[in-house]
């Protein structure tokens, strides 16, 4: 294979990878046009809530989010960062972080986190997390607030719960 045609097929992968990181997602969470991948890792982790009193509701509780802490493994299995939270950052190997505003949500299959698109704010150190604009969370696994009952007799109740969700880096063309 000579090396115009290798040039021609790792265009073609890319623009198939970056083509179907989009492909069969809701419209809401979308990338708008004019980005590309930049990074894709696979988040393992957990996700910890808390059972609290709910908003404007005297005497109700309700499962609450805290927060997430997980590792972002690339497609090999390799850690190259961390996910935590609160606020949501998400931080490179290389000490470069970057945490978002959410834009949309959408719902994923039952049982596992919705689908989420996040508007990346400028990173923080110089790295794999510089230039990135969008993050896209997709191929969720779990993370779903308890079964467990939430009652005004066990507020303040923390419960850890296991998850897994494709993070995917984007960064503009």
């Amino acid at each position: 294979m000579n090396i115009t045609k290798l040039i021609c097929l790792t265009g073609l992968l890319a623009a198939t990878s970056s083509a179907f990181a989009q492909s069969g997602l809701p419209d809401s969470i979308k990338v708008p046009d004019g980005h590309k991948v930049a990074m894709e890792t696979t988040g393992v982790g957990e996700i910890t809530y808390e059972c609290r009193d709910k908003p404007n509701a005297a005497g109700q509780t309700e499962w609450t989010f805290v927060g997430p802490k997980a590792v972002l493994n690339d497609r090999s299995g390799k850690q190259v960062g961390t996910y935590f939270g609160p606020p949501a950052t998400w931080q490179a190997k290389d000490g470069s972080k970057i945490t978002g505003t959410q834009l949309a949500v959408a719902p994923s299959s039952p049982g596992n986190l919705p689908y989420q698109l996040v508007k990346a704010n400028p990173a923080e150190g110089k790295g794999a997390m510089s230039g990135v604009s969008y993050i896209q969370r997709v191929a969720l696994k779990g993370g779903v607030a308890p079964a467990s009952e939430c009652t005004v007799a066990n507020k303040g109740k923390q419960e850890v719960v296991k998850y897994q969700a494709d993070y995917i880096f984007w960064a503009a063309n």
